[in-house]
């Protein structure tokens, strides 16, 4: 499979030279890795948020700095 470019219609492969047809779905695969491993800080991230008061701190900073700056 191929692609055509320019006024020469060269062709331009679709696929590097060492790839194969069978390779295709590899990164199909490894997009579903990397979400799966993206999920599994956002639910580490959750769940330690959930367990502290950290985030609920922080928001209370926020908003007394932003109000002290406001008044």
């Amino acid at each position: 499979m191929s692609l055509e470019f320019g006024a020469a219609r060269q062709r331009v492969p679709l696929l590097p030279p060492f790839a194969s047809h069978n390779d295709r779905g590899q990164a199909t695969a490894e997009y579903a890795l990397v979400i799966l491993g993206a999920a599994a800080m956002a639910l580490l991230v959750i769940g330690w948020a959930s367990s502290t008061s950290a985030v609920s701190d922080l928001l209370d900073r926020v908003v007394s700095a932003v109000a002290g700056r406001v008044a």
